[in-house]
C-alpha cells in the first residue's frame, strides 16, 4: 500500500521558506535604516575630538562612505549569486564551512545585533530623558528603562508580520532623512545670516591626529549596511534587486553624513562639535531656539527607533537560517508563514538585547559599553566576509554570478585590509572592553561545537 504523503507534512509554521515579496524600496529603507542612527547623532563629536581640522573630518567621513561602498559591491556579488535569508552568515558558511558560519550566527545573536540594539536603546533613552524628566522616579536607570520599553514595543510590532515591520521602516526612514535635511537647513540659515562658528574649524594640537580612533567611530556609524543582504532571498528582482538596494542605500547615507557634518561645523565649529554630547540638538537650539531643540530630540529618538526596528527585521533571519541548518527541529528554525517572520528568533533576539541593556545600566557605561562590546567582533567577521568573495570565486566558479565586483581581486583585498585596520584600531581603543565581546564569542564556540558536529553528521 503506498505511503500517504500527508502523514509527513509538518505544521505550517515549521521550515516554511520565505516568499519573494519585497521590492527595492523596502531593502533601501532597511539599508538606510540600519546605518543612519546613533552614528551620526552620537559619534560625530568623538570623531571630531580625534582629528585636528574640518578637512580631516570630511575626509574621514568620505573615506568611510567609500569603504562601505566597496564593501557593498562585494556583498552585492555574493548576495546576487548566493541568495539566502541568512545573508553574510550564508556566505561565510559556504566559504569557510559550517562551524565558522555557526560561530558568526552566534556572534550576531549574542554580540553584534543585540549589542547594537542595546546601544541604540541607550541613545533613545538619553535623548528622550531630556524631554521626560523621570529621574526622580528612575534615577540613573532612566535611559535604560526607556530603552528597554522601546525594545518590548518594537518586538510586539514586528511579531505582527514582516509587512507591518517593513511598512513601519519606510515611514521611520522618511523621518530620519527629514531630520538630517533639517540639520542642513539650520546650517544654511546660519551661513545666510552671516554668523561664524562658535569655535575655529582647525585646532593646532599634535594629539588631534588619531586616525585609528576616529575611524573606529566613523565605521561604527556606517556599520549595518551589510544586513540588507539578509533580504536577498525575499527580493522580487532576483538578479539585481539586492545590488541596487545596496548601491542606492550607501550613496544616500554617504551624502547625508557629509551634509550633517558640514552643518555641525558651520554652527558649532570643530571644538564645539567635539565637546557636544548631543550635537544635533545643540545645532537646532543655536539656530531655532528651544522648539528646534525639542523637535530634534524627537527626531533622534525616532531615528534610534528606526534602526532598532531594522535590526529586528534582519537580525532574527540570520538566527533562523543558522538554526535551520543546525537542526530543523529546533524552535528557532521555525518560520511563521502567516506572519512572515521567524517568531521564535525575534523573541530570542529581543531577550538578549534586554539583558545587554541591563548590563550597560549596571556598568553605568551605556553607549560606550556597547561600543566596546561589539566593535572587535564585528570587524573580525567583516574581514572574513571580504575575503569570502575571493574564496567563493575559486571554490565555486561554476555558479552563475548575475553581478561581479569590478577590479577583482583588488577591491575585495582593499576592503579586507581596511577591515583589518579597523579591527586593530578597535582592539587598541577599547582594550579591556573588547575582552567581554571576545569571551562571549568563545562561549559560543564551545556551545556550537557539538551542534556543528551534529549538523555535519
Amino acid at each position: 500500500m503506498p505511503s500517504q504523503p500527508q502523514q509527513d507534512l509538518t505544521p505550517p509554521t515549521v521550515l516554511v521558506l520565505p516568499q519573494r515579496q519585497l521590492d527595492v524600496k523596502h531593502a533601501v529603507a532597511l539599508c538606510v535604516g540600519m546605518v543612519v542612527g546613533a552614528g551620526i547623532f552620537k559619534t560625530s563629536p568623538l570623531v571630531a575630538a580625534a582629528l585636528g581640522g574640518s578637512y580631516e573630518l570630511y575626509l574621514a567621513w568620505a573615506f568611510g562612505g567609500l569603504l562601505s561602498f566597496i564593501g557593498a559591491l562585494c556583498f552585492a556579488e555574493m548576495a546576487s549569486s548566493f541568495p539566502d535569508t541568512g545573508g553574510d552568515y550564508f556566505f561565510l558558511r559556504r566559504a569557510y564551512g559550517q562551524r565558522l558560519g555557526f560561530l558568526f550566527a552566534w556572534s550576531r545573536f549574542a554580540v553584534i545585533h543585540t549589542g547594537s540594539m542595546a546601544l541604540l536603546a541607550f541613545v533613545f533613552g538619553d535623548y528622550l530623558s531630556q524631554v521626560l524628566d523621570l529621574r526622580p522616579w528612575l534615577g540613573p536607570y532612566t535611559s535604560a528603562v526607556l530603552g528597554a520599553g522601546l525594545i518590548v514595543l518594537l518586538t510586539g510590532l514586528n511579531l505582527l508580520g514582516v509587512r507591518v515591520g517593513l511598512g513601519t521602516q519606510l515611514g521611520l526612514t522618511t523621518v530620519v532623512l527629514g531630520g538630517l535635511l533639517l540639520l542642513g537647513l539650520g546650517a544654511g540659515v546660519q551661513v545666510w545670516a552671516g554668523h561664524a562658528p562658535q569655535t575655529p574649524l582647525v585646532v593646532d594640537d599634535p594629539a588631534r591626529h588619531n586616525w585609528g580612533q576616529a575611524m573606529v567611530f566613523v565605521f561604527l556609524a556606517y556599520g549595518g549596511w551589510s544586513d540588507a543582504a539578509t533580504l536577498s532571498a525575499e527580493m522580487r528582482d532576483q538578479r539585481s534587486g539586492i545590488k541596487r538596494a545596496l548601491w542606492w542605500g550607501l550613496l544616500l547615507v554617504s551624502g547625508l553624513y557629509l551634509l550633517a557634518n558640514w552643518a555641525y561645523l558651520q554652527v558649532l565649529g570643530l571644538d564645539g562639535l567635539a565637546r557636544s554630547e548631543a550635537p544635533a540638538a545643540a545645532l537646532m537650539l543655536a539656530v531655532f531656539g528651544r522648539p528646534g531643540e525639542l523637535l530634534m530630540v524627537a527626531i533622534v529618538s525616532l531615528t534610534a527607533l528606526s534602526v532598532m526596528n531594522a535590526i529586528l527585521i534582519a537580525g532574527p533571519r540570520t538566527t533562523y537560517a543558522a538554526a535551520r541548518d543546525v537542526a530543523g527541529s529546533l524552535h528557532l528554525a521555525r518560520w511563521n508563514a502567516k506572519r512572515g517572520t521567524p517568531t521564535a528568533a525575534v523573541l530570542a533576539t529581543s531577550g538578549v538585547a534586554l539583558a545587554l541593556v541591563a548590563f550597560g545600566a549596571i556598568t553605568r557605561g551605556g553607549f560606550a559599553t556597547m561600543v566596546d562590546y561589539l566593535s572587535p567582533v564585528y570587524w573580525f567577521f567583516m574581514t572574513l566576509s571580504a575575503l569570502a568573495v575571493i574564496r567563493l570565486r575559486r571554490s565555486e566558479p561554476e555558479v552563475q554570478r548575475h553581478y561581479q565586483v569590478p577590479f577583482y581581486p583588488w577591491l575585495p583585498l582593499a576592503f579586507a585590509l581596511c577591515c583589518l585596520y579597523v579591527l586593530w584600531s578597535s582592539v587598541v581603543y577599547v582594550r579591556a572592553g573588547a575582552m567581554v565581546g571576545v569571551a562571549v564569542l568563545a562561549l559560543g564556540a564551545m556551545i556550537l561545537w557539538p551542534l556543528s558536529k551534529r549538523a555535519q553528521a
